[in-house]
């Protein structure tokens, strides 16, 4: 099984932009001391923030920005549009009575990117 997601995991979208995620309070299930995440955590602004830029032509802005420019890939500030939750999930582990989120999940963005999992917010340490 893959490491639990929990608050601060760093993601990543195929088109570009590097994602912080955010568990909200609502979902009162700790590890380590930070809320563990659920397959619905998949809002943007509230659990996916977006820093950096966008490069999929699918994006409106993306694809006015570049029709300005005269065909030039012109990249515009990340505004995931995310229509489903998180796949697959656990199978094994559930909070709130929703499978968890761990590391090998993905999530598909509206403009086409796959948003993958690049650190998980947690370690395994072995303490000799």
């Amino acid at each position: 099984m893959g490491q639990i997601l929990c608050m601060g995991a760093m993601l990543q979208c195929s088109f570009g932009a590097t994602i912080t995620f955010m568990v909200t309070p609502e979902n009162r299930v700790t590890l380590t001391y930070m809320p563990a995440a659920t397959i619905m955590d998949n809002i943007p602004f509230k659990n996916l923030i977006p820093a950096g830029v966008c490069t999929s032509l699918a994006n409106p802005a993306v694809a006015s920005a570049t029709a300005a420019a005269l065909g030039v890939l012109t990249p515009m500030p990340c505004t995931p549009v995310i229509p489903a939750p998180w796949i697959p999930g656990s199978v094994r582990v559930m909070f709130n009575k929703k499978p968890a989120l761990n590391n090998t999940c993905t999530l598909m963005c509206a403009y086409g990117g796959v948003i993958s999992v690049t650190f998980p917010g947690q370690v395994r340490v072995n303490c000799q």
